[in-house]
């Protein structure tokens, strides 16, 4: 997408295009909200990894409440969305042990309703046990390497800890290892029942 024009879309201009699922229109709010997403999970105990994942976790709950009518923005869309990734993020913090949950924001946010944060909560609890199942199911060495990331340790700190012979390994492990539990979760027939839900 041009730079110069990425930037021209209103707000109407992004549920409609949720709406239909519009390619470009859904690569402009990436274009346009990823960095505040980033700055959101780097600046909050997290990594650009976690919001790629928020992202898409985030468009994927905006687009169900566009399609069951349930969106009337009271705010511009890119605060609206930012305060469905805070709402996410703030749930996963709160599942890491040891952390204390403090936001420091990075835009201005708007509270959500009642059953917007229990839609959330209900997304995240099926996502969450759908990945803890395949989880268990990685080699302990697997699993010791993704909690480490998780955990926000650095590469150097991991190749350390696992012993290994240098960070470019512990990368390229950490990098299967991933792999490795996307393609168990994909092949799993949850995963795909949630994503028809996500598409009624």
């Amino acid at each position: 997408m041009n730079k110069r024009t990425r930037f021209l879309y209103s707000d109407k201009d992004y549920l409609d295009g949720l709406k239909t699922r519009d390619s470009e229109i859904i690569t402009a709010i990436y274009y346009n909200h990823i960095d505040l997403v980033k700055n959101l999970a780097v600046k909050n105990s997290g990594n650009e990894e976690d919001a790629e994942d928020l992202f898409q976790d985030a468009i994927i709950i905006t687009y169900k409440k566009i399609v069951n009518e349930e969106l009337e923005l009271t705010s511009t869309f890119r605060t609206f969305f930012y305060s469905i990734c805070r709402n996410l993020w703030l749930q996963r913090l709160s599942k890491r042990p040891g952390k204390v949950i403090d936001i420091a924001d990075v835009e201005e946010y708007v509270p959500l309703s009642d059953s917007q944060e229990y839609e959330i909560h209900d997304e995240s609890e099926n996502r969450e046990r759908l990945y803890l199942k395949h989880f268990g199911k990685l080699s302990s060495d697997c699993q010791k390497i993704l909690k480490h990331f998780a955990e926000g340790k650095s590469v150097r700190e991991i190749a350390q800890i696992m012993r290994y012979k240098s960070e470019d390994y512990a990368k390229s492990r950490k990098y299967q290892c991933k792999e490795n539990l996307k393609k168990r979760i994909k092949n799993d027939p949850l995963y795909k029942e949630l994503l028809d839900n996500e598409e009624e």
